[in-house]
Parts: C-alpha cells; sequence; structure tokens
C-alpha cells in the first residue's frame, strides 16, 4: 500500500491497488463494477485509477469531461486495443501486424453500406426477411402459442440478421441449417467474456472446437451458396481476396466477427424491449396505438399476408417506439469505453484539471454511472417508456446540476470507438417490435422479475439473468 501510494507521480490520479498480485480489484470489479466505481467516486471523487488484471485503468466518472477524452484520439488510441482483442477472440491475425497494409482502413471504409442510402436498402432487406419469419409464426398461431422470450427474440433475430447480411442458405433444409449455426453461435456466446478478459480459449471446454466449427461455415466455398448476401458482406469479401497473406480460415474468421458484431448485442437488447414493453401495459398500449395510426394513415394492413413498408422517415418519426427502445437500452446497457495512451502525457480537463497519464495506460468512461445518475434521470431504476418525449416530440435535451449534458445516453460506445452498425442495429430492433405488435396480441405468461445478469458487465448489452414465458397469438 505505502509503495504504491509513494511511487505516484505528480499530477496522477490516487490508485485503487488491491492486495492480490496482479488480480488487484479484478474480482469485486467482475462482481459488480457498478456498485464498485460508485464507491471509489464517493471515497476519492471523479477521477481514480484502479488496478485490474494487470492493467491500469483510470475511470474518469463526470459526464462533462467525457468530451475530452473523446476528443483526444490521437493521444487516446482505441482501435490497436479493440484488433488486439477481436484477433484472440475471433482467432484471425490481428491487422496491426504491418503484414495487411492499409486492410483495417479499407475494412473501416465499408460501414459507408450502413448509412444513408445503403442503410435503407439494407433496412428493406431486413424488414423484409423479418415479415417472412413473422408470417410464419402467424402460421403457427391459430391460437395462444407459448415459448420463451429470449429464445424466441433470438431465433427471429439471428435468422432475419443471417439472411440479411449473408444470404439464404438455397437447400430445402436452410432454416434448420440456420438454426445449427445459431446454436453454436449461443455456446461460443456464452464464453464471450471469459475471452474478451484474455482468458486462454483452451480453458473453455468445447469452446475452441465450437469456435472452429462456426468459422468453418463462413468459407468461401460455403459462403459462395448463399443467395442475395448484402453489400456489405460482398465488399468485405472483395478486400478480403486483395490480400494473399490472409488464409481461407482468417477470412472466414473475419467473416464470423462481423456475424458476432451484428447480433451479440442486438438480441439481448431487443429481449429488454420487448420485456418492458410486455411489463408494462400503458407503454405496450401507447407504442400499438402509435404503429396502428401509421399503419392507418398510410393505407397499410396488417395481416400474414400483407407486406408492410415503411421508410426510415415513418421509423424515425414512431417517438414512442424510439423513446421505449431508448429507455430499455438506458436500463440494460454497460459498456466501458476504453482509451489506450499512446504516450506520457496530461490530459487537460474542464475546469484547470489535469491528469497525467503513462504510455500503456488504459482511460475508461463508464457510461452506466451516466445512465443510472438520478440527477439526470429521475427514478432511474424505473422504467419510463415516454423518458425521451417531450411535447410530442423527441427529447434530446438532458440536464446534470443545471447543466446540459452533451452526452446522457450512450449504449454504442462513444467517439472513435463508436459502433458503425449502430443505425442498423436501431432499425432492425424498431422492425421487430413494429411487426411483433402490428400482428400479435402478446402478454408474459410469468409474472417472476427478470433481472440483468452482470457477467457481461463492461462489455455491451447485458444478458437476462433467467428467460420468461410468454404467449402470442394473432390479433382479430
Amino acid at each position: 500500500f505505502f509503495f504504491n501510494v509513494f511511487n505516484r507521480k505528480t499530477g496522477e490520479p490516487p490508485l485503487i491497488n488491491g492486495w492480490i498480485p496482479y488480480l488487484g480489484k479484478a474480482l469485486i470489479f467482475r462482481k459488480d463494477a457498478f456498485k464498485f466505481l460508485l464507491d471509489q467516486q464517493k471515497k476519492l471523487g471523479d477521477i481514480f485509477t484502479v488496478h485490474i488484471a494487470g492493467r491500469y485503468i483510470t475511470f474518469i466518472m463526470d459526464p462533462f469531461q467525457y468530451v475530452y477524452v473523446i476528443r483526444n484520439s490521437k493521444q487516446l488510441e482505441f482501435h490497436e486495443f479493440a484488433d488486439k482483442m477481436a484477433s484472440k477472440t475471433f482467432d484471425y491475425p490481428a491487422l496491426s501486424k504491418g503484414k495487411f497494409p492499409d486492410l483495417k482502413e479499407n475494412l473501416h471504409r465499408i460501414y459507408q453500406y450502413l448509412q444513408g442510402k445503403p442503410l435503407d436498402i439494407i433496412s428493406d432487406h431486413m424488414m423484409k426477411n423479418l415479415q417472412d419469419i413473422f408470417e410464419w409464426k402467424c402460421s403457427q398461431a391459430t391460437d395462444w402459442e407459448t415459448e420463451k422470450m429470449y429464445k424466441f427474440c433470438c431465433s427471429v433475430m439471428f435468422e432475419a440478421s443471417f439472411v440479411t447480411l449473408y444470404g439464404r442458405v438455397p437447400a430445402a433444409d436452410g432454416h434448420k441449417v440456420i438454426s445449427e449455426i445459431r446454436d453454436k453461435f449461443i455456446k461460443f456466446d456464452a464464453s464471450f467474456p471469459y475471452l474478451a478478459a484474455n482468458i486462454p480459449i483452451e480453458l473453455l471446454g468445447a469452446t475452441k472446437k465450437v469456435r472452429k466449427e462456426l468459422i468453418h461455415h463462413f468459407l468461401l466455398q460455403n459462403m459462395t451458396k448463399w443467395l442475395g448476401g448484402s453489400k456489405v458482406v460482398q465488399a468485405r469479401q472483395d478486400i478480403f481476396e486483395k490480400y494473399e497473406l490472409l488464409g481461407d480460415y482468417d477470412k472466414a474468421a473475419h467473416h464470423f466477427a462481423f456475424l458476432w458484431a451484428s447480433v451479440g448485442n442486438t438480441i439481448p437488447a431487443t429481449f429488454w424491449a420487448m420485456y418492458y414493453l410486455l411489463r408494462h401495459p400503458e407503454a405496450l398500449a401507447a407504442v400499438r396505438d402509435e404503429i396502428d395510426h401509421l399503419l392507418q394513415s398510410t393505407g397499410q394492413k396488417r395481416g400474414p399476408t400483407y407486406n408492410i413498408h415503411l421508410t426510415r422517415e415513418q421509423l424515425d418519426n414512431l417517438v414512442y417506439l424510439e423513446s421505449a427502445l431508448n429507455e430499455s437500452l438506458r436500463m440494460c446497457s454497460s459498456s466501458m469505453n476504453i482509451r489506450i495512451s499512446q504516450e506520457d502525457f496530461v490530459l487537460k480537463l474542464e475546469g484547470d484539471q489535469e491528469v497525467s497519464l503513462r504510455k500503456g495506460d488504459w482511460i475508461a468512461l463508464y457510461p452506466q454511472i451516466l445512465h443510472m445518475d438520478p440527477e439526470v434521470y429521475e427514478d432511474p431504476k424505473e422504467y419510463k417508456f415516454d423518458r425521451y418525449i417531450e411535447n410530442g416530440k423527441k427529447k434530446t435535451t438532458f440536464y446534470k446540476a443545471g447543466r446540459k449534458l452533451k452526452y446522457f445516453l450512450m449504449p454504442f460506445g462513444s467517439g472513435i470507438s463508436m459502433c458503425p452498425g449502430r443505425f442498423l442495429a436501431m432499425n432492425e430492433m424498431k422492425m421487430f417490435l413494429f411487426l411483433l405488435l402490428a400482428h400479435f396480441d402478446v402478454e408474459l405468461v410469468e409474472s417472476k422479475a427478470v433481472r440483468l445478469d452482470n457477467s457481461r458487465m463492461g462489455l455491451g448489452i447485458l444478458l437476462p439473468d433467467v428467460d420468461i414465458a410468454f404467449r402470442y397469438k394473432l390479433r382479430s
């Protein structure tokens, strides 16, 4: 303790070191990062450093200081950290090793297919694929059908996303093939927090075998058989083919990583949005009324034999649906925004504050603290479906200590680490909820409370600790 206290340099934040060699505070942080960080903030203020599993992570807790971290992308880097983590997790060679010049930049440019008019195209395909799945569900639901909610969301969103991105499997058992990939995906995903924590995959049972099987699905000889894939995936294929040193397995591993990035957080986020709506009848009624009004005003009919088309503008104007979705994201997201100091330097903050950082230090923003701050959100533990609506329009102004916040909702990261697929993800979840409520009466069968599983704290959307039964039938 005394060594670490007196070894701190001038301007460095107070250090919480822990007494366990190497691990530091890793165990207590993993158990409940939210509570741990709040406790340290009360003791030490808004800036402090924590030793976690060999890393020294400086947390910036004041949301007014976020902008100084986010805009300082030269000294505080993200992509190299993300590349190393992803290459280990998904088993492809790191892009930063120099063997693949400009590959990182070329892949980043492809995200243009997830914005603007290309986003409209891929969203239309997603809508059609969701409708095909819901039409099949309609044919089954002659009376009340009971399913587990997380399993239902996973089944629908995984298949619709897979077909939208990679195309249809033309075999007669195409649905079965995708279901098999989904089941393997779920097994791999269960180990994702351990892989992200740098636990060797050899210690994670069958995870290595499952990962290899998943990657083999994305070998070129398999992908060329799939019909109607997206431009974004085709563009990625075209780029990979330009790099001779990138082996067939490595290319397939990149495709698998892209699939995980597309659904790994969207599936649990869809579950929470649906769960909270069904737990709150007034929210369900308001969102359904908004959906019915849009269908009526555009002359569209609901039902298994009718195709519904939604423009981006129409989706954006569903203010109650978007507010309900944002509220569930506020409550279930737990991403940690990481930056790595590229040199010894002094980070200048608001109010003439300065933080001395060493090369290799980690800087972290933890937006869940902001999302649950009672100064920003009244009764933050309560689900309020209309929290992001004011006078019938989207509410985008939130305050802390009487000051307007630039950042108030951060489920998709920030700055250079912001998820490039966030617009598609929001559209997908809105379309899922739209079609579900347009076609079906839905209600919970069980009254048990579902809580957040904290094992993924810092990694994105938290999963539910248990699944819950619900039932649905065709609306009359």
